[in-house]
């Protein structure tokens, strides 16, 4: 099943599952697109989906680091030991949040929204895990 964009039952779960205040890293494993697919008339350039998820990647670093997170780790995705054949990732990388709340306030902020059309159109597949912090 291909998961690119966050549902609001997802974020209600993550809600759910994490004590308020408890520092959150996000697994992150990507997939991107041969070529990125932007809406009809979005006035993007073509581009790579790796491209446009970079694009999208240098903005988001700096909310990230504007709610208190920061990238721990991030790595080229080689070699699925065990999973999925047909379930192959391109990227994969760590970002820590300093709460669950520091996250959405960071995924609902408008400056954040207004750059996100880059992720989908980048991304062939994604998943985005919550891990306690306190467990890495």
């Amino acid at each position: 099943m291909v998961s690119i964009d966050p549902t609001p039952a997802s974020f209600k779960a993550l809600f759910t599952a994490f004590p308020q205040g408890v520092p959150v890293v996000m697994l992150n494993l990507l997939r991107f697109r041969e070529r990125a697919e932007y809406a009809p008339g979005s006035g993007e350039p073509p581009r790579s989906g790796r491209e446009a998820y970079a694009e999208y990647t240098k903005r988001a670093m700096e909310q990230v680091l504007a709610v208190g997170g920061r990238k721990i780790w991030g790595g080229t995705a080689l070699h699925a030991v065990i999973g999925p054949q047909d379930e192959a990732w391109d990227e994969v990388f760590l970002i820590e949040y300093p709460s669950t709340a520091a996250f959405m306030d960071m995924v609902r902020a408008p400056q954040y929204q207004a750059f996100t059309h880059h992720r989908t159109a980048g991304l062939a597949d994604s998943r985005l895990i919550a891990i306690r912090a306190d467990a890495v």
